[in-house]
């Protein structure tokens, strides 16, 4: 069983609108730890990380607060060092909590990325559903979003960041066709969460509670 959790986040730590939640949803108590890919990092050099027309864009939390947009092609060279800075010991592991495909991604020991956890319990969730609502950050993120819906699914994307004042009933409205909503993003509340459901009438997956509710079996 794992006693030991590293959760490495895009941004800067300590993530305070995130790790706390998913950690009292542990089924019970564990060592925690926190790495930001941006730890460290100013802002004007943060400012400069963003994607070019070429790259994709990634959305983060700063220490302060602020959004954050930031080049995919960065990210993966930072994160794999970080990566390679871990430890290995048998009760710990290392969790990404981005849900972003960073597939290329090489962890030492025990490590987990929260795409790979939300994806497919996305899928198993949404197996007889003819139509699925994915809410993301940005609205360039519809076009470059990875997720890809089975045979016979139509996928619906609304856009609202996790970070900003954004209409998150008005998100509910726009998807309340679909079978199911997935907020395809770690750093998604669950008060924004209850919005959409409650403006939608629809089942809504939270992905930090999907994370949750995966490491919460390790333990």
């Amino acid at each position: 069983m794992l006693d030991q959790i590293t959760f490495i986040t895009l941004g800067q730590t300590p993530r305070d609108d995130l790790v706390p939640e998913i950690v009292d949803a542990l089924s019970r108590p564990v060592a925690v730890t926190e790495l930001g890919a941006l730890d460290g990092v100013e802002r004007a050099e943060i400012d400069r990380l963003a994607p070019g027309e070429d790259d994709r864009a990634l959305v983060t939390r700063l220490r302060d607060s602020s959004q954050a947009v930031i080049a995919k092609s960065w990210l993966v060279r930072r994160l794999q060092e970080l990566l390679d800075t871990l430890p290995v010991h048998p009760t710990a592991a290392s969790v990404l909590l981005c849900t972003g495909d960073f597939s290329s991604l090489k962890g030492r020991g025990l490590f987990l990325d929260a795409q790979h956890l939300v994806d497919h319990g996305v899928d198993a969730l949404s197996h007889t559903a003819t139509a699925i609502g994915l809410v993301v950050p940005l609205e360039r993120q519809v076009a470059e979003h990875h997720y890809e819906s089975s045979s016979g699914q139509t996928l619906h994307a609304a856009v609202a960041s996790p970070y900003e004042d954004d209409d998150f009933e008005a998100v509910g409205r726009a998807l309340a066709a679909c079978d199911l909503i997935v907020m395809h993003c770690m750093g998604y509340t669950s008060a924004q969460r209850d919005r959409v459901a409650a403006s939608s009438g629809r089942p809504v997956l939270l992905s930090r509670r999907l994370v949750s509710a995966a490491l919460s079996q390790l333990l």
